[in-house]
């Protein structure tokens, strides 16, 4: 991270490469569109490369990337409940070419359908971004055996919820 700060974009590109996925998936968690989790993902980004120069030396990089994208992916929410609020935010919808519109798959749809927001973050926390329920109780700010409950309990909900979808 310290390489981007100095305004390395070689350093930049590596560090997008290797989170990009694990942060669409956690932005996707917020917003459920995949259009908006795109955009939003690039949002994130480029408050990372505007803002690099504020991480800590010898801290969690990951940890800040992690702040960054919530901190994003909540200032959308607001913004967008402030729009519905005044009226101007007519909804659009995103549909592809054939119709359907994209919401990440399966899995995601899964995860939106049958898990709130606070077992969706545990998840994808654990799942994509490696983290332990330990680093992950920090993050969410949580006793421990409530971040492993819920994990475990949003991995049982899942499997049900996959196994009904099959039938």
């Amino acid at each position: 991270m310290c390489s981007v700060a100095r305004g390395d974009n070689a350093a930049f590109a590596e560090l997008y490469e290797q989170t990009r996925k694990g942060i669409f998936a956690f932005v996707f968690g917020y917003c459920k569109r995949y259009h908006e989790a795109e955009d939003l993902t690039q949002t994130v980004y480029l408050k990372v490369k505007a803002n690099a120069g504020q991480y800590r030396p010898g801290t969690d990089a990951r940890a800040w990337l992690f702040q960054v994208a919530k901190n994003a992916a909540l200032n959308h929410l607001r913004k967008s409940d402030r729009e519905k609020a005044v009226g101007g935010g007519e909804e659009l919808s995103r549909i592809r070419d054939d119709g359907y519109e994209h919401t990440g798959g399966a899995v995601f749809d899964a995860m939106n359908a049958c898990l709130d927001g606070t077992e969706r973050q545990i998840v994808i926390l654990h799942v994509l971004w490696g983290y332990k329920h330990r680093e992950i109780a920090n993050l969410v700010d949580q006793p421990l055996g409530t971040v492993t409950w819920k994990y475990n309990n949003a991995l049982k909900k899942l499997r049900k919820y996959m196994k009904e979808d099959d039938r």
